[in-house]
């Protein structure tokens, strides 16, 4: 069985429900914690980075857990091609630890910062809607699709931001993984679509290889449908609205879609067939 890591910082407070999106989508998952080795980290086959606020987001959000020997091993792991997902803090943390975009890994090359529209600076909590933009390693099949995705996002330094020649290259490279859009898949304009005003409607960014994941919105509480609001605008708000029977809404979430092509990126991993990064 497929085996991924759910790794837990001081701080981190997403980890059950990541556990068990993890575990629906058919993988086995174990707690790492912040004091595991390097070489603890051979043993898994992809690596999750739950939300919260790892040391109380000190300094910057993300920065101190980046510092650990437990992420040198996930960017090993990354490197021999496993896939790692950081939603929110973990977000954070891959981008302090050089991971993502990693143009030159290990190198820090973006920042998320405050929250910057006029219309909203502080701590941010509601659904949108996204979609993606890469067609290769954990949003292929996302992609290919072109499905809109609602979740939650709760945030309150979640801006991609950074030399805009850079993100226009990083648009360009396929490496704004995931793009705020309204419910019709329309970019987004503005808040409350794009709700911290992230440069290029950045939802996610990833590293080359699209195996690496960096987004902010929280896939694991959309992960059943009866997470969804009914009040949600487009097609995951009318999905939810249609069911009347209460057995049903156990169902699978737009989260869930992520969680399940993540899994099946790293099971690929363990039958060999996984690309190598450059």
């Amino acid at each position: 069985m497929t085996r991924v890591a759910v790794i837990v910082f001081p701080g981190t407070n997403c980890m059950y429900e990541t556990r068990d999106a993890v575990v629906a989508a058919g993988a086995q998952a174990t707690f790492l914690n912040w004091k595991a080795t390097r070489g603890d980290c051979s043993e898994f086959d992809a690596f999750v980075l739950p939300g919260g606020f790892s040391y109380e987001d000190r300094v910057r959000a993300g920065v101190i857990a980046a510092k650990y020997a437990v992420v040198e091993g996930i960017a090993d792991a990354a490197a021999q091609g496993k896939p790692v997902l950081g939603i929110c803090n973990g977000a954070q943390v891959l981008v302090e630890a050089g991971l993502v975009p990693g143009l030159q890994p290990g190198n820090v090359e973006v920042a998320l910062g405050r929250n910057a529209d006029p219309q909203w600076t502080g701590y941010y909590c509601d659904w949108v809607h996204i979609q993606a933009q890469t067609p290769r390693g954990i949003l292929k099949e996302v992609a290919e699709q072109g499905l809109v995705l609602a979740m939650p996002v709760g945030h309150g330094e979640g801006r991609f931001v950074g030399d805009e020649d850079l993100f226009e290259t990083l648009r360009h490279q396929g490496q704004v993984a995931l793009q705020y859009v309204d419910a019709h898949g329309s970019p987004a304009q503005g808040f409350p679509d794009n709700p911290n005003a992230s440069l290029a409607n950045a939802a996610a960014l990833s590293d080359p290889s699209g195996r690496v994941l960096a987004m902010m919105p929280h896939p694991e509480r959309a992960s059943w449908l009866y997470q969804v609001p009914e009040s949600l605008p487009g097609t995951w708000g009318d999905q939810r609205r249609a069911v009347r029977d209460f057995s049903k809404l156990s169902s699978k979430g737009p989260g869930q879609v992520l969680y399940d092509c993540f899994v099946k990126v790293a099971a690929s991993s363990t039958s060999g067939s996984m690309v190598r990064n450059p």
